[in-house]
């Protein structure tokens, strides 16, 4: 393949990954991992240094659009962000320390199991509102915004300890597979926390730069981010994540969640391939 191809193509599916990741809270990190390994032949190592830089241009791109919207809650952010930057520094450090394959198996395998609680709830538009109480009541995580036909959508966060533990295991597999975890955040906040679908994806996009800054620079300095490759790819995020910003806007909760879920399925089934060998 010609360089200039690879770049265009490196390109234009970075626009596509930046589009799907603005619209279901994931970062492009998601979907532009298994476009440079499978499709472009890019050792994941490589893959997941762009993917560290593409995660924190998406975070810059989408987050001010639903800042500006009020979807985003900014304080449940905050708090839960403690959580994944500590994780994702450690998640940086323990990769140098694992092969391509293992980094595969253990990429399709999260994503795996992170579509079973999804898919339980696949179908709920808003969750029923949960009582405000212990540290959630203390830090007044709570929240409202409004839907496109003019309904004003209430909501409180419900299981912070269970929320923050998942925001940790978010950071580490942040740091650990440069995904920007999204996937993580966004399922702690919808199915643990109870916070409607569209809040934890523009809460997790706002949350994921942040989260990917903290391990982007053990990455730079270990060599695993290639200017050649990250500067196309971060510029085709953000392009892809302006038009994801809209879309999200939108949609449903319920349609969201199952853009997610599909997303989810079809990468752990490429990743799973790319690991046994099949691709």
């Amino acid at each position: 393949m010609l360089v200039i191809e690879f770049v265009i193509l490196l390109f234009l599916g970075s626009i596509v990954a930046g589009a799907i990741g603005s619209l279901v809270g994931l970062g492009g990190g998601l979907v532009v991992i298994p476009i440079l390994t499978i499709f472009l032949g890019v050792d994941i190592h490589y893959a997941i240094g762009a993917s560290i830089i593409s995660v924190i241009a998406t975070s810059s791109g989408a987050a001010a659009t639903y800042v500006k919207d009020k979807m985003t809650n900014l304080r449940i952010g905050m708090f839960l962000e403690l959580a994944t930057t500590a994780g994702a520094v450690v998640g940086a450090a323990v990769a140098a320390y694992l092969n391509s394959t293992i980094l595969e198996i253990i990429f399709a395998s999260i994503l795996l199991v992170s579509l079973i609680p999804l898919v339980r709830k696949i179908g709920e538009e808003i969750p029923p509102r949960q009582e405000l109480k212990g540290i959630a009541k203390t830090l007044s995580l709570t929240g409202e915004y409004t839907e496109r036909d003019g309904r004003t959508i209430k909501y409180n966060a419900t299981n912070t300890k269970t929320g923050l533990t998942g925001m940790f295991a978010a950071g580490l597999l942040s740091g650990l597979l440069g995904i920007g975890s999204g996937t993580f955040k966004v399922i702690s906040m919808d199915v643990a926390m109870k916070i409607p679908m569209k809040v934890s994806s523009t809460t997790s996009n706002f949350m994921i730069g942040v989260t990917a800054a903290a391990s982007a620079g053990i990455y730079y300095l270990r060599g695993d981010i290639d200017p050649f490759i990250a500067a196309p790819v971060a510029l085709g995020i953000v392009i892809g994540s302006l038009f994801g910003t809209r879309l999200l806007l939108r949609a449903k909760n319920a349609a969201v969640r199952k853009i997610f879920a599909v997303v989810l399925a079809i990468s752990a089934i490429e990743m799973i391939l790319l690991a046994v060998g099949f691709k």
